[in-house]
């Protein structure tokens, strides 16, 4: 039985030497090099294309190349009875927490006003930002959000966090549901977006939401673009009700040319790079995982399909 790799993002190769390091037996395929379709029994996919998983008659597992997964459950025709796991690796959790405590330490240190002045060459001196004005919140409390949100309490910021359900972390106010949506915002100076991208979290930071987080508040999105009505951050930064933006991902990649994010002074751009998965580091879960089908047990990080995650 064989392994199919799917992935236009990713590399092959590299994913090939990791999986034979670990099981130098693993029939080994990359699309579209399919060969007999009923030897496949697990598809390691990013972003793969609709109607390729339904063709395969012995899957047995469909493992995410990444964290997040809706790229899959895109796929209209996608097998419902094939379990999906999402990689929960330890790297990708690590890039991550480097990745937004940069975000909110260079918002929290005037960063990007010390880069106007340095353009400008102007000697200026700004005072410290006090640790009360720069309070955090944290949407999505999951695998990274939890562990962003730990690193931040560590550099002595106030730390809030909202998730589906009620989390407990040690340093963090918590919010949680419907109800708790709307506290969190109040009390967040700098937001952090971190939610998986679901029917109920497409759209969540609209016009509405944004206006909830305080005067000249900063949003950070290294969740997925669909999260942000994109016109309304824009328009809310104009207008000043939001100071500006830090962002990793966007509802169209790559971003076209003539976006106005490309040249938005108030707002940071990086290409969907805060988190990438390490093939070296994540392979052992992918091969763990396919022993455990195997074995007819439930992988590890099956996606709850009520859930959306």
């Amino acid at each position: 039985m064989a392994l199919l790799f799917v992935s236009d993002d990713d590399d092959p190769v590299a994913w090939g030497r990791a999986l034979w390091r670990l099981d130098p037996a693993l029939d080994y395929r990359v699309w579209p090099e399919v060969g007999a379709t009923g030897d496949i029994e697990a598809a390691l996919v990013w972003r793969p294309p609709a109607g390729i998983l339904a063709g395969l008659p012995n899957l047995a597992l469909i493992q995410s190349l990444g964290a997040g997964i809706d790229h899959i459950f895109s796929d209209p025709d996608l097998p419902a009875s094939v379990p999906v796991a999402r990689l929960v690796d330890a790297e990708l959790t690590r890039q991550m927490v480097e990745y937004v405590a940069l975000a909110v330490l260079s918002r929290h240190r005037r960063i990007d006003a010390f880069r106007s002045f340095q353009r400008d060459a102007e000697w200026r001196v700004l005072r410290p930002v006090p640790v009360a004005e720069s309070r955090v919140g944290v949407l999505g409390l999951g695998q990274i959000g939890a562990a962003v949100a730990r690193a931040l309490v560590g550099f002595g910021l106030e730390v809030s966090g909202w998730s589906r359900t009620g989390k407990h972390i040690a340093g963090v106010e918590s919010f949680h549901g419907p109800k708790g949506l709307v506290p969190l915002l109040a009390r967040s100076d700098i937001l952090v977006c971190l939610l998986p991208l679901t029917p109920r979290t497409g759209g969540l930071l609209d016009a509405r939401r944004l206006a909830a987080l305080p005067p000249g508040a900063y949003v950070i999105n290294a969740a997925r673009g669909e999260m942000v009505v994109e016109e309304d951050l824009l328009a809310a930064i104009d207008a000043g009700a939001v100071s500006g933006a830090w962002l990793d991902v966007f509802r169209t990649e790559p971003l076209p040319a003539d976006h106005r994010f490309w040249s938005h002074p108030a707002i940071t751009m990086t290409p969907h790079v805060a988190g990438l998965t390490v093939p070296e580091t994540a392979a052992a879960q992918v091969i763990e995982n396919l022993e455990r089908v195997r074995r007819g047990e439930p992988p590890r990080n099956r996606v709850d399909l009520a859930a959306g995650y």
